[in-house]
């Protein structure tokens, strides 16, 4: 049994990755300032006595001092996790996820920790010059929350050469799946359950999708193994914004329409992840990146998925 650190563990991503780490058997404990957590997505694991939740912030460095004594496995998700959120309040963007990501690098390479997983995002790459987007592609974030990440990356591989800490970075694509919320797919859902018209800013991106599934195999193969570079995770599939939203209206059977508004600028326009070095690792994503669609509909429709 390991004992393991989910930083951001009571969000979307880090509540299926504590469900899976639970069920492997680890010893986890959970720090969230629950700014997006919610202690229910943790409710099981909490009532069984098989995860401990600590509410308080990466930006402590102290109570991070405490909290990472005697762990070996660091999942360092917390973070201000959305592009508009980080533009209405840059702050705490960067002390969120720059400051706070060098605490926790600083903690667990004092605590001895074995290993860091970062979860950084397909925005340090910016607007992509060519895709699918390799590794290789320049570092070139176009808003605050990609600036901030690039930052934490950095800091990441500071720490890997000059104190030993084995850290592993995962660059997430669009992450979709049942918890999920205030990202284009749950806010579509909810519109399409509801019958309102379907916001589309824009209209020209393309994007990659990841079912949380494949996230999290990800996830905890680089935290069991560690990883030989920062990877995609990604589907290597784009899917235009437009058809992700007449697909959401077609599965519900919804009466919702497309309403076009202008683009907003900060958000990058197309993006798809090369994904040879995560298929190398024995991560294989959907052939249909949408094809949970149909089942999280239903779940969004019986306000089950929030």
């Amino acid at each position: 049994m390991t004992r393991i650190l989910v930083t951001g563990g009571a969000g979307f991503i880090g509540g299926h990755l504590v469900d899976r780490l639970v069920r492997d058997r680890h010893d986890v404990i959970v720090l969230d300032n629950m700014r997006r957590g919610r202690a229910s997505a943790l409710g099981q694991h909490l009532r069984a006595g098989d995860v401990e939740l600590v509410e308080g912030d990466i930006r402590d460095a102290e109570l991070l001092t405490g909290v990472m004594r005697g762990v070996e496995t660091v999942y360092h998700l917390a973070a201000q996790s959305n592009v508009m959120g980080a533009i209405d309040d840059a702050e705490y963007s960067f002390t969120s996820n720059a400051l706070g990501t060098f605490n926790v690098l600083r903690a667990a390479a004092d605590a001895g920790a074995a290993r860091l997983v970062f979860t950084s995002s397909r925005e340090v790459y910016g607007e992509s010059g060519y895709v699918p987007v390799d590794e290789d592609h320049p570092l070139a974030a176009k808003n605050p929350y990609g600036a901030s990440k690039v930052a934490g990356e950095a800091y990441a591989r500071t720490f890997a050469h000059c104190y030993g800490l084995d850290v592993a970075v995962l660059r997430l694509a669009n992450v979709y799946g049942h918890g999920d919320r205030d990202r284009v797919i749950p806010l579509w859902l909810d519109a399409a359950a509801a019958g309102r018209d379907l916001n589309v800013y824009g209209g020209g991106q393309v994007l990659d999708f990841v079912w949380i599934a494949t996230v999290i195999d990800a996830l905890t193969l680089a935290g069991e193994e560690g990883l030989p570079g920062p990877t995609n995770i990604g589907s290597g599939v784009g899917t235009s914004i437009l058809e992700l939203a007449r697909r959401i209206i077609e599965v519900g059977s919804s009466r919702s329409q497309i309403a076009r508004v202008p683009a907003r600028g900060a958000e990058v326009t197309r993006f798809v992840a090369d994904t040879t070095r995560m298929r190398a690792l024995g991560i294989e994503p959907e052939s249909d990146p949408l094809a949970h669609l149909p089942a999280l509909t239903e779940a969004y429709a019986a306000g089950v998925a929030v």
